[in-house]
């Protein structure tokens, strides 16, 4: 419980997994039928690039505000959400590349949701769930609790809502935190099998995201995509590589846009190496993917 996203907001991974999540809640938009969206690691909610924690990192520099200073102008639709929620976070005439305040997932689902919508959000550090609080003080259609994210699959699904999404962004900080993501999700999945689940995953070395998408093949759960951003050699399993989606129940053409989305955000974060790929793990008809 030592792991602090105040230290890596907008970081490159932070861009990978909050432009997929933000097209994911544009897509829930599309019905009028309420939805419910529950965040299992919420952190704070809303971040400050300026403040002490992510000044001492720098890793904005190299994310978030190293693609809207060269490469938002040319980004693909399927990332106009999330362009669009920078925009609603920081002031009216600033240029995004300027931005001090960065959205965490809790947020982007709170500036996505309409009258009728819900949002949960669990979290388990003591200091961070008093600042969520804070953040979203005097709002009924959010409700967080100071949980486990793993416990809080248990106790809010399924919802009464009958569409929505589950955001399991855990800190990787435990050595079996993979095979916890996996038990969660099939948990998860047996609860609420029509839910759209998102996970994200750390890219270090390919043989242990091999195993993980062996151990999602098992669970027999269909319609499992993948969506890959890397910017460095996995010759280093010491150091992240890239970041990693999963998700369940995608939306009809998802595969499409992020086929589209991920190319344009490795350009548009200057990456060296690696690239941005999707494939599906097992596909619409349930069989193993490629």
């Amino acid at each position: 419980m030592n792991y602090r996203h105040a230290f890596h907001a907008g970081n490159p991974a932070d861009v990978m997994k909050h432009a997929v999540l933000a097209y994911l809640l544009e897509r829930l938009q599309a019905k009028p039928a309420p939805f419910f969206v529950l965040d299992t690691h919420a952190g704070i909610g809303r971040y400050d690039l300026e403040a002490q924690q992510a000044q001492r990192t720098g890793e904005a520099i190299r994310g978030v505000r190293r693609l809207l200073r060269e490469n938002a102008p040319s980004l693909p639709a399927a990332a106009a959400a999330y362009l669009a929620a920078l925009r609603n976070l920081n002031p009216a005439g600033q240029p995004l590349e300027m931005l001090r305040h960065y959205p965490g997932s809790p947020l982007l689902a709170r500036l996505a949701m309409r009258p009728g919508d819900r949002l949960v959000l669990a979290e388990l550090h003591p200091e961070d769930v008093q600042t969520l609080r804070a953040n979203f003080r005097g709002d009924s259609q959010v409700a967080i609790h100071h949980m486990d994210g793993w416990l809080a699959l248990k106790a809010h699904l399924p919802p009464p809502e009958r569409r929505g999404l589950v955001v399991i962004d855990p800190p990787f900080e435990a050595p079996d935190e993979f095979e916890r993501l996996v038990a969660a999700l099939a948990l998860a999945y047996r609860r609420w099998s029509t839910g759209l689940y998102l996970l994200w995953y750390p890219i270090k070395d390919r043989a242990t995201s091999w195993r993980f998408h062996q151990m999602l093949t098992q669970t027999g759960i269909p319609r499992i995509l993948a969506a890959e951003l890397t910017w460095a050699d996995d010759d280093r399993s010491d150091r992240l590589n890239g970041s990693g989606l999963i998700l369940v129940n995608p939306p009809w053409q998802t595969d499409e846009a992020l086929a589209t989305l991920l190319p344009a955000l490795h350009a548009g974060l200057g990456a060296e190496a690696g690239d941005g790929r999707i494939f599906w793990i097992r596909d619409e008809a349930g069989k193993p993917g490629a």
